[in-house]
């Protein structure tokens, strides 16, 4: 039961921290896909049709442990790439010598992460990705159905095999 949650907060922790593939979250792409894909893999591990309040259920606990994920990552790769982001910011200072002073603090500022922008980055994930992985979890439930009819375009059993 909680292995579908746990592979879609996976999903919405390490897309929303990667540093470019993250700008998808400006419209929750990545929160919604995590909470569509939980309720799309326990929908494929159960042989039950899921309900979209179940479906709803695999969202939200998606986006309430992909906050978690994210977090450690986010951390993670800022301890990775801080010294890398760091000489960037240097050699752009040392070639742009006549820089506004703005822009000279804003680059001298971009190597270093505080604890208080971890905090609340934490809880705007944990917030959005409560509501809308939620949305995406009910999405989910309704589109990826398993109890199809065949003429519907759902599966058609097998015919069985002649007796020997």
């Amino acid at each position: 039961m909680i292995q579908a949650p746990l592979l879609g907060g996976l999903f919405i922790g390490i897309l929303s921290a990667l540093p470019v593939i993250s700008w998808g979250n400006c419209c929750c792409l990545w929160i919604v896909s995590g909470g569509a894909l939980a309720a799309y893999l326990d929908q494929q591990n159960d042989q039950r049709p899921t309900t979209i309040g179940r479906g709803a259920f695999n969202g939200f606990m998606a986006g309430i442990i992909g906050a978690f994920v994210w977090l450690v990552v986010s951390i993670g790769l800022d301890i990775v790439l801080a010294p890398i982001r760091e000489r960037i910011a240097q050699e752009l200072i040392r070639v742009a010598r006549d820089m506004p002073p703005d822009a000279r603090a804003a680059l001298e500022s971009i190597g270093s992460s505080s604890p208080v922008g971890y905090a609340f980055n934490f809880f705007l994930l944990l917030c959005a990705g409560g509501i809308f992985s939620t949305l995406g979890g009910m999405l989910g439930a309704t589109l990826f159905r398993n109890d199809v009819p065949p003429a519907l375009g759902g599966p058609i059993a097998p015919p069985p095999l002649p007796p020997m």
